[in-house]
């Protein structure tokens, strides 16, 4: 059974008042940080911001393990006796927070613990980030960073990333069979011969006839191999009807993932990039510049798509240990999933090349080292 530590806190600038949480998901082996969650709960006590924090971790946690087990650390005294059941919860607002907190993971697999409030600043930084962000009217967004241990803490200019440690020649030589997930971008749509931006905010093509093709291709290369053991696919039109192929091909089914749709484009969805550089100059240039700003019109920055495809890699990871998972997705995320096993910096998502129905592969190990094998194989086409 995999373990994971989940750290929470809340606050409340007046209890009552504006008030949020922060939590975070720690493996509870290498203490690497795999899932973040805050948010801005409008006017609230500090017990009440601390109760929403906690179901947020443990959520944030069944999100990534459903079958894991939780240790929970916080600096609420009160939160942790009560939780415990070793203190009676009398108060109203109290007593349907731990209801809820109590039904996200069965009984008996959360333990809690009281943590000095020192020992909780990761939490306590995101609680406060969530106020900050409601007092300025906007919503709280994940920090890119990459964190690979318990003492890691990101630079104050750059946002958390659910990153996975880089490989290194020192790494233990007994690491058990690795998981290998083998990525495949889908085939082609009529979108993708020019150059447009599609993504989840779209209208969601299907394959063309191209497209269908490169499918059959990828299922024959895939299916010569035999190493596939299951697949796993993003929900969108395009990569669904690739995953199918591929999986009817392999004898298996196809589990889809939220996590692994494509970034979504917002006002520049089916633009050519000269088209949204003519119409969006300015924004476009700053979303070039930095991952953290969204296209035009409310779409999806990069950072946020890096936490999201992150937390379904790990899923997808705790779900399969050691199996062969083909993974179908798109140029974003497939990107992202390299990007983060090579410990790249964000701008290497754009010198990268991701062909349609290309395949690339990377393996994990069981002390969260990440090895690339396999970069835009289009063997499989010629």
């Amino acid at each position: 059974m995999r373990r994971f530590v989940v750290e929470a806190d809340g606050g409340s600038r007046g209890n009552p008042g504006p008030a949020g949480y922060g939590a975070v998901v720690r493996d509870g082996d290498t203490g690497r940080i795999l899932a973040e969650a805050a948010e801005f709960i409008g006017h609230a006590t500090n017990n009440v911001a601390e109760y929403k924090g906690l179901i947020a971790g443990l959520r944030a946690a069944r999100e990534i393990d459903p079958d894991a087990s939780v240790d929970v650390r916080m600096d609420s005294k009160l939160v942790v006796e009560q939780m415990s059941g070793r203190w009676k919860i009398k108060h109203p607002d109290m007593q349907p927070l731990a209801a809820e907190a109590r039904e996200v993971f069965p009984r008996g697999r959360v333990r809690y613990s009281w943590i000095p409030r020192e020992k909780n600043k990761e939490a306590d930084r995101l609680a406060n980030e969530a106020m900050d962000a409601g007092k300025a009217g906007r919503q709280w967004e994940p920090r890119p960073a990459v964190a690979s241990g318990p003492a890691a803490a990101p630079a104050a200019e750059e946002p958390l990333e659910t990153a996975a440690p880089k490989a290194g020649w020192a790494a233990p030589a007994d690491l058990g069979t690795p998981t290998t997930l083998v990525l495949l971008r889908h085939g082609e749509t009529h979108l993708t011969p020019e150059k447009r931006f599609s993504g989840s905010g779209g209208t969601d093509p299907e394959l063309s006839e191209k497209g269908r093709w490169q499918a059959e291709r990828a299922a024959e290369a895939l299916a010569a191999r035999g190493s596939v053991q299951a697949v796993v696919a993003s929900p969108m039109r395009r990569t669904r009807q690739t995953a199918e192929t591929v999986a009817a091909r392999l004898g298996l089914d196809v589990r889809y993932e939220e996590g692994l749709r494509e970034v979504d484009f917002g006002a520049w969805e089916g633009l050519t990039f000269a088209e949204a550089r003519e119409r969006y100059p300015e924004d476009l240039t700053a979303w070039l510049g930095s991952t953290k700003v969204r296209p035009t019109g409310g779409g999806e920055s990069f950072a946020t798509l890096t936490h999201r495809v992150g937390v379904a890699r790990d899923k997808v990871l705790a779900r399969y240990p050691g199996k062969t998972v083909l993974v179908v997705s798109h140029v974003s995320p497939i990107k992202t999933l390299v990007r983060l096993a090579l410990g790249a910096p964000p701008d290497a998502l754009y010198r990268m090349e991701l062909s349609a129905a290309s395949l690339c592969a990377v393996q994990y190990y069981a002390d969260g080292n990440a090895s690339l094998r396999l970069l835009n194989d289009t063997g499989h086409l010629r």
